[in-house]
């Protein structure tokens, strides 16, 4: 089984990245910790799906159905949909009903599919309409600023926008982190000391929980069970 994946990021504070991918034959992959939830469309035997995925506190095989087209927009860190408790989607999804090829149905309005190209303005609206909605305070934070707030509702706030601890935030990041610079070349014992794990056993615990794959095993292609989308932040 081939997974074809494309992706670009995108400079709307909503967004993470946009993806789009098709499977060859049929089979599963390894679908990595995220931090982040989604809006996935895929396309099976002519019929059309939707659903939001929200955040993976670990890796876990995932099926991958035969011949399908996959689009995704992945929401920045901080980015949620408030109609739809985060605590309800962490390891989960929520299913969207109604789905064409040309239009589907969200929180009482009729919507144009978004595509690769159109994502953007897709999610403008969605912002308009107060479906999607962002904390500011989660992803400064995360990327060190100071917040003018309490320890407690600094941790209420990344709960409250993620469905995730900031300690998990930032081990789920970090192990994304050491997979990439791995699947580059870079020795495990340098990424042991570049990203402050302590030791080998406590990079290949974290390579296994977050992304389900050992150093050797990111180090060599595996097409019979691809990762999900994997990039560099």
């Amino acid at each position: 089984m081939a997974l074809h994946v494309e992706s670009r990021p995108s400079e709307l504070p909503h967004i993470e990245r946009v993806w789009r991918s098709r499977s060859e034959g049929a089979g599963r992959m390894t679908s990595i910790a995220t931090t982040h939830c989604e809006l996935v469309f895929w396309e099976h035997h002519g019929q059309v799906q939707a659903a939001v995925l929200g955040p993976e506190p670990e890796a876990s095989p995932a099926p991958v159905p035969e011949d399908a087209t996959f689009f995704g927009i992945t929401f920045a860190l901080g980015t949620s949909l408030p109609h739809i408790p985060i605590d309800r989607l962490v390891g989960g999804a929520a299913a969207i009903p109604d789905v064409t090829r040309r239009s589907f149905w969200l929180k009482g309005s009729a919507w144009h599919l978004p595509d690769y190209d159109t994502a953007e303005a897709f999610v403008r609206r969605m912002v308009r309409e107060g479906i999607v909605d962002r904390d500011p305070i989660v992803p400064a934070v995360f990327g060190g600023a100071t917040a003018d707030v309490s320890e407690r509702t600094l941790q209420r706030r990344f709960v409250g926008a993620t469905g995730l601890t900031r300690g998990a935030i930032r081990q789920i990041h970090r192990a994304r982190q050491a997979a990439v610079l791995i699947q580059e070349g870079v020795p495990s014992q340098d990424v042991i000391h570049r990203l402050g794990y302590f030791d080998q056993p406590h990079l290949a615990r974290s390579l296994s929980r977050y992304i389900g794959r050992t150093a050797t095993q990111l180090g060599t292609a595996d097409p019979a069970e691809p990762l999900s989308l994997l990039y560099k932040t």
